[in-house]
């Protein structure tokens, strides 16, 4: 799914940013044409979203391993 981020306007004094950000997904209009539309909005402290992703990246280094490791078990199968 894609997302859009964007600055969130926060009234002035106000010394945490935050981020929105729009989760879209792909549909095909009346015409059959393609189109973007916005499933939802979330809303969150920048420093939030940074840990969020930061943890997300992890988990997916991690699978990104184990499927590697998993090719090399498959393949020395497919060689024996």
């Amino acid at each position: 799914m894609a997302k859009k981020i964007a600055e969130e306007s926060v009234e002035s004094g106000m010394s945490v940013k935050r981020v929105e950000i729009k989760h879209l997904r792909s549909m095909k209009d009346a015409a059959g044409k393609d189109v973007s539309v916005v499933d939802y909005v979330e809303s969150k402290d920048v420093d939030e979203a940074i840990s969020q992703a930061e943890a997300e990246l992890a988990k997916a280094e991690a699978s990104v391993t184990e499927l590697k490791a998993d090719i090399v078990e498959y393949k020395k199968i497919k060689d024996a």
